[in-house]
């Protein structure tokens, strides 16, 4: 039985979050203003099979297809938003399952670190795929549970400040996203992002034991 971790529609990436896209993925490549959709589930070898289901009903491109033994990622995006919405009813019909069936995301962990210093950039610097963080901003770190809706949270953070990317994950048990800036623009963001991961609806997350 194939589990609908994530399913969430950004309707149009943002400048920083296609760009870090474009960095890290190695598919074919959205810029900024397109609609995309991620796709998490488990097992993760059926991600292949979504895939296939999506780009035979559609015309939207692949960014991002992560296959894990637990879990499986696909990103698809398409200037029109309702080829990226018809490629995300084609993947639910092949689920058969419907959007509020998607796990509900828990918010695991939400802080801000306020006048970074300067050693502690430097080892979140080295680990990082976007931006720098400098001494003397503030850090706003983010987990979500399932990952994939870690890019939502970092798509609606960066509409509603000025703020930095510094790295997001989207994929694994859990999804992490780091974003810099100064303190009221940080505060700003985080608002922004919270709001948005408590207002996905769907079903309660069951852990096995």
């Amino acid at each position: 039985m194939i589990s609908l971790r994530t399913y969430i529609l950004l309707d149009s990436l943002q400048e920083q979050l296609a760009s870090y896209i474009g960095s890290t993925a190695k598919g074919f490549l959205p810029v900024p203003g397109v609609a995309s959709l991620f796709v998490e589930i488990a097992p993760g070898l059926a991600i292949n099979r979504v895939t296939d289901a999506a780009l035979k009903a559609t015309r939207v491109q692949p960014a991002i297809q992560i296959v894990e033994r637990a879990f499986g990622l696909l990103e698809v995006h398409d200037h029109d938003k309702g080829e990226v919405m018809s490629a995300g009813e084609a993947i639910l019909d092949f689920l058969d399952l419907t959007e509020g069936e998607r796990i509900r995301p828990n918010l695991v962990s939400n802080q801000i670190i306020r006048s970074m210093e300067a050693y502690q950039c430097q080892l979140i610097n080295r680990n990082r795929s976007g931006s720098m963080i400098l001494p003397g901003e503030s850090l706003f770190i983010l987990e979500t549970e399932p990952a994939g809706y870690a890019v939502y949270a970092a798509n609606e953070a960066e509409k509603a400040a000025r703020v930095k990317l510094v790295d997001v994950r989207p994929f694994g048990a859990f999804g992490r996203l780091y974003m810099s800036g100064p303190e009221s623009e940080v505060d700003s963001a985080a608002k922004a992002a919270v709001s948005a991961i408590e207002g996905v609806t769907g079903v309660e997350n069951v852990r096995k034991k």
